[in-house]
């Protein structure tokens, strides 16, 4: 069964304990989420059609540009459930010490 509801998305704390730290994120990472919060992605395809820069990884991993690509978010999507979980914001240096489609 595919979901046809607005995704839901799992945690905002985690954006917001971010642009504590970093205040010039914080614009951004509300469009992402109020985008996200609208959105219905039921595949991959979805995503692409909104966000062009957005990169597909394994285990439904989806990385995203935030803030003209400054920082990412990294996110794995339950399509199925229409469940959006955010696994990692960070710098580019932070980003380049994980694995993003293991986080």
């Amino acid at each position: 069964m595919v979901c046809s509801l607005n995704m839901r998305i799992i945690s905002r704390k985690m954006l917001k304990e971010f642009w504590e730290r970093h205040p010039d994120a914080e614009q951004s990472l509300l469009a992402w989420h109020a985008d996200v919060k609208q959105a219905i992605w039921r595949s991959p395809t979805d995503i692409k059609m909104v966000y062009r820069n957005a990169s597909f990884l394994a285990n439904n991993r989806v990385v995203f540009n935030i803030k003209g690509n400054t920082y990412r978010l990294v996110a794995a999507i339950q399509y199925e459930f229409g469940i959006v979980y955010i696994r990692f914001v960070g710098t580019h240096g932070e980003y380049d010490h994980i694995d993003a489609a293991t986080v």
